[in-house]
């Protein structure tokens, strides 16, 4: 398979090399070319043809959400990773760029410490080539995988306690299309893993709360899970659910990652299995890697059910894929669809637990 050809926007000069020069340290990835502005990004991409371009956001003149515009208007498959300082106005800015079509985002390294050699500087370059390779190899197109048949029964087994639901990569906006389908009167709470940084989770809640007809909350160690609750695990911490009593709470903890991650989607499916048993329904989204894939077998072996976005909606299918592949998941669905069979699923199991119940 050829290297990447990568172009890399941003209006500093010593930002450009340091980029270049991460990047050239892995063979599979070439910078094709740079750009100081947005204008000189539009001219060199048709002369280039990059497979992925790097977007600063904050750039004099056209700006990068400005150019990020233009650039979905010349491809609208055309990978772009945002380049944004872990600022309030960065997070904010980089959630407008994901609404406006943006792959993924990675934070820039903060001031301190020499280029190179902090271990801020190391995280960027490992996110940021993780992030080229899956967004790259997700445009080429592949054949289809051969799925073996999945492992489930069609008769739903107990009624649904709580929903939890993990999304990575494309998550924000998957989000934003799922939470606002969903009815005022939803009758259990939801608790959500999406893997980002501190601040982008609280600025995501607060965004998904504006939209919904739920009550959309970052979630704090203690708060108790009410009906109709949504919970988005905090930036950086793994989020859990205990019972205490008659009560279920939220707990977060700053124990090691898993695969990778902290908020983690394993530690949570982990934690609600346990908590709920078979009262589980778990729902994964869009994103890269496969956290999420032992998590969702836990809740199945728990009597859970497991719903996965399919490929054609997904900015990665890598997390739905890895469940799927894995014969984990009940039902795939389209994006647009997953709303309603969230809704269907969790009245139906409830209706048909109450019926069993007479």
């Amino acid at each position: 398979m050829k290297p990447a050809r990568i172009l890399i926007v941003d209006d500093s000069a010593v930002v450009r090399k340091v980029l270049s020069n991460l990047l050239a340290s892995d063979p599979e990835i070439v910078v094709a070319g740079t750009a100081g502005n947005g204008h000189q990004a539009l001219a060199r991409i048709p002369e280039i043809k990059p497979d992925l371009v790097t977007l600063d956001i904050e750039m004099p003149g056209m700006n990068g959400l400005e150019t990020l515009v233009e650039i979905r208007k010349l491809d609208p498959k055309l990978p772009v990773i945002m380049f944004s300082t872990l600022t309030e106005r960065g997070a904010t800015a980089t959630l407008d760029a994901l609404a406006r079509g943006a792959s993924d985002y990675v934070t820039k390294p903060s001031p301190s410490g020499s280029a190179g050699q902090s271990a801020d500087t190391v995280r960027v370059r490992e996110e940021l080539i993780r992030k080229i390779k899956f967004l790259c190899a997700a445009r080429v197109p592949q054949p289809p995988p051969a799925l073996l048949p999945p492992l489930f029964s069609a008769r739903p087994q107990a009624r649904v306690d709580v929903v939890a639901i993990g999304s990575s990569t494309g998550g924000p906006n998957a989000l934003t299309t799922l939470i606002p389908q969903l009815p005022a009167d939803f009758p259990v709470p939801i608790v959500i893993v999406q893997h980002m940084p501190p601040l982008f989770t609280r600025l995501l809640a607060e965004r998904l709360h504006g939209l919904a007809q739920l009550q959309v909350r970052e979630g704090k160690d203690g708060e108790r899970l009410g009906r109709g609750q949504v919970w988005i695990a905090p930036g950086d911490y793994h989020m859990t659910v205990s019972r205490r009593g008659n009560e279920f709470v939220l707990g977060v903890n700053h124990e090691p990652q898993e695969n990778s991650c902290r908020p983690a989607v394993d530690v949570l499916f982990r934690s609600v299995a346990e908590t709920y048993g078979a009262n589980v329904l778990g729902v994964v989204l869009t994103g890269m890697g496969a956290d999420g894939t032992r998590g969702s077998a836990i809740i199945r072996e728990a009597g859970g059910e497991i719903i996965v976005q399919d490929e054609a909606s997904s900015v990665v299918w890598g997390m739905p894929g890895s469940v799927v592949a894995a014969r984990l998941a009940h039902r795939i669905c389209p994006l647009g669809d997953i709303g309603s069979e969230v809704v269907r699923r969790v009245s139906m199991r409830r209706v048909f637990a109450s019926a069993g119940q007479r």
